[in-house]
């Protein structure tokens, strides 16, 4: 009677094993993508966020629309540029966080920038091409966040939607990302370009069903922004409506 014995060039992992693995090495990829954040930075957020909604609701009538849009995983949040105080409106809209680009320039002053890095905002160093944030970007979409951009590039001089600058399209092609467009209207009102002082105005927010990576994926960079910009201003003529019906 013979027996014989699998040699290890002969047992086989079986699918079940492979996909538990690469369930693994996708779960390790993504724990070490993450920003290093404790306790305190947790909380920190948390609380913010808790008092931005007691803020915008008590003094400025802050209401959001379309929130069943948004869903769990990463993307890349596109929206329209107000104020001063847009990442922080946009930011309390999400309930898990959301990650914020902020410029170097904004790190000069010490009492600012040590609010920023306890928000884990990316820096961009745009004078020397800003390779190292769009590389922290990359990372932190990979790792299943939320990152905002503002495609307009800066404030509107007249609360009008400017024209969106291409710039976050690399991003977003490579990181394949789903695009969540968010309109904002009274922002500009409270804290219009070179104001020192808010002032009491309501505050709407929009927001559009997601931009899959397959909607965009084949388009042009000019198709690409003309379609993002028609999602932004059907966002911003929603607001319009409403105000309209519950004036």
């Amino acid at each position: 009677m013979s027996s014989t014995v699998d040699s290890p060039a002969d047992v086989q992992p079986s699918e079940n094993d492979r996909s538990e693995r690469r369930g693994k090495s996708d779960r390790r990829s993504k724990s070490d993508s993450q920003p290093s954040r404790g306790w305190f930075k947790i909380l920190f957020y948390q609380v913010l966020r808790y008092l931005a909604r007691m803020v915008g609701v008590l003094f400025f009538d802050l209401r959001c629309y379309g929130r069943h849009h948004l869903h769990e995983g990463s993307a890349l949040v596109l929206s329209t540029h107000q104020s001063n105080f847009d990442p922080v409106l946009v930011g309390l809209m999400f309930n898990d966080r959301l990650n914020y680009l902020a410029r170097r320039t904004l790190f000069k002053n010490r009492l600012f920038a040590g609010l920023i890095r306890l928000l884990d905002a990316i820096e961009l160093d745009r004078d020397r091409s800003g390779l190292a944030g769009l590389k922290e970007t990359l990372k932190r979409l990979k790792a299943d966040q939320k990152v905002l951009v503002f495609p307009e590039g800066t404030r509107t001089p007249d609360g009008k939607i400017a024209e969106l600058k291409p710039g976050f399209l690399a991003v977003a092609r490579r990181s394949q990302v789903p695009l969540i467009p968010i309109a904002i209207t009274g922002a500009y009102e409270v804290l219009p370009r070179g104001s020192k002082f808010p002032r009491r105005y309501p505050i709407r927010l929009a927001i559009g069903p997601p931009v899959k990576f397959e909607d965009y994926k084949n388009l042009t960079d000019n198709q690409a922004l003309q379609m993002l910009s028609k999602r932004l201003h059907q966002c911003y003529g929603q607001i319009q409506r409403l105000r309209i019906e519950h004036a």
